[in-house]
């Protein structure tokens, strides 16, 4: 009489045992990572979804101040300028100024705030100014290159930290560091499947197009397969773009960036000293309490036109800017484009000496190195800017495709669950991978593990927490079969 008595995780044979260790691997940590990370990505996708489309829903809901009721021709700059200041009351000086990019729109004043009144510590006051008739709407708080007000803001926010600060950006980069790994084991099981499917004369078809005529499991892993390849690009895309926004893997992607010299340029505001470099995601955060103008600075709001007019005399074409006044007495003028569209416009940014109202110094995107160049755009491209309202729409299809995985992820696992087991969800793939594999496969995998952990640390300490916990699960579960087994072995000999 023979009992089975093991665990059914380790009784059932080792899924891809005769198909080699490494499939079998990949679709363990396929399997683990999306079911442990699965519900962070999950949050990633759907606030990253509904960000597409933030810009109309701000549009909408704060229509009474970004639309200019008035349909004359814009009053000259400065005089607006002062309609704001006379608003906000006292001897205040703006710190960035952003005129109506096109008619029917505001212009935009903006003041620093004290640290007390900011909520996410970067934001400033924006005055909303009617152009035709200085007018002031209203005010409100505005975040970033963006200028995007408060819902825009919370939306960018629950993203990012899920309003949890810094505990909370651990959350968006454990999601961004382990979907490209997911995103990259789950393609690797893909085209070992395919190329079974076509050795044996076998239709691929349903890795490609989902198959309608399947039911249950088959059906869903069908679904999973077919949009996971479309989409795959797309979500190593939003991985790799998404890190460098993160606070220990982003690090490390600026010190390689430092180190190959594919730094962000930046035009020359120091009238007195060379120009610095910084890095192209301050354009999330800039607007700090510190950038601008102070009241210590003898800067003259009167003299915006004359400033903007000497930008366009360097070059300057794009409607979408924000002129930035001088925080120091030898600093110049700053007038940059903050659209975060394609093309990107010649001259970028111009620095205008507030003395003799001249352009110092021009930078035009083309001088950008072609690596920052490429991270310029992958950082648009990420906040659905870059190519407009089609942008927009790709971004939100791939959240939504991204979302849809890992819901299908979830059901595949509750679909596989054994009929008369007493379980609620489907086994996990066998372990046990690794130690068939060659001295050179060990090798390798430990080493790119290890290496990758080093760069993105949030994932490497993740990891190690996985593989602690599954070898103690995988010890649990011996000593409760043995355990099993000391139970029946006196009936059996009975």
């Amino acid at each position: 009489m023979t009992l089975t008595t093991e665990n059914p995780e380790t009784a059932r044979p080792p899924v891809g045992a005769t198909r080699g260790w490494l499939p079998a691997m990949l679709r363990r940590l396929h399997f683990y990572a999306g079911v442990l990370v699965g519900p962070f990505i999950l949050v990633a996708a759907a606030t990253g979804a509904l960000y597409a489309f933030s810009p109309q829903l701000e549009r909408a809901l704060y229509a009474d101040l970004l639309e200019a009721p008035s349909s004359e021709t814009a009053l000259p700059l400065a005089d607006q300028v002062e309609a704001a200041v006379q608003s906000v009351g006292g001897d205040v000086v703006p710190t960035v100024v952003r005129p109506a990019p096109e008619p029917g729109d505001t212009t935009r004043v903006m003041f620093t705030l004290d640290e007390e009144a900011q909520i996410h510590g970067s934001e400033l006051l924006a005055v909303f100014v009617d152009p035709g008739t200085a007018e002031v709407l209203g005010q409100d708080q505005v975040y970033g290159t963006s200028g995007s007000l408060p819902l825009r803001t919370d939306i960018a926010q629950a993203h990012r930290h899920m309003f949890l600060g810094d505990w909370g950006r651990l959350y968006s980069e454990l999601a961004a560091s382990w979907l490209g790994v997911v995103v990259l084991a789950g393609v690797s099981l893909w085209a070992v499947r395919w190329s079974r499917l076509r050795a044996s004369r076998r239709s691929a078809r349903g890795l490609l197009v989902p198959q309608g005529g399947e039911r249950g499991y088959r059906r869903t892993r069908s679904w999973h397969a077919a949009l996971g390849i479309w989409i795959a690009a797309g979500g190593l895309f939003l991985a790799a773009t998404g890190i460098t926004w993160s606070t220990y893997g982003g690090s490390n992607v600026t010190d390689l960036r430092q180190a190959l010299s594919w730094e962000t340029p930046s035009v020359q505001t120091d009238l007195g000293d060379a120009a610095h470099a910084e890095d192209e995601h301050a354009g999330h955060e800039h607007h700090g309490g510190d950038h601008g103008a102070s009241d210590e600075t003898d800067v003259d709001p009167a003299a915006i036109d004359e400033v903007l007019q000497a930008g366009r005399d360097a070059g300057f074409t794009s409607t979408r800017l924000e002129i930035i006044l001088p925080s120091e007495a030898d600093q110049a003028w700053t007038i940059q484009d903050v659209s975060m569209r394609a093309p990107a416009p010649e001259v970028f940014s111009v620095a205008v000496d507030p003395d003799s109202v001249s352009a110092t110094d021009v930078l035009r995107f083309e001088d950008y190195p072609f690596m920052a160049q490429l991270a310029q755009w992958g950082i648009w491209l990420h906040m659905g800017t870059l190519f407009g309202l089609a942008n927009q729409a790709l971004l939100f299809g791939l959240s939504t495709g991204l979302a849809l995985m890992v819901i299908w992820g979830y059901v595949m696992w509750w679909q596989r669950r054994p009929r008369h087991g007493g379980r609620a969800m489907g086994p996990a793939p066998a372990p046990g991978a690794l130690r068939r594999a060659p001295w050179w496969g060990v090798l390798l995998t430990v080493g790119s593990a290890a290496l990758v952990a080093w760069f993105l640390p949030v994932l490497g300490v993740s990891l190690v927490a996985f593989v602690i916990g599954d070898v103690l699960w995988q010890a649990h579960l011996r000593r409760r079969s043995r355990q099993e087994v000391d139970r029946r072995e006196p009936s059996v000999r009975e």
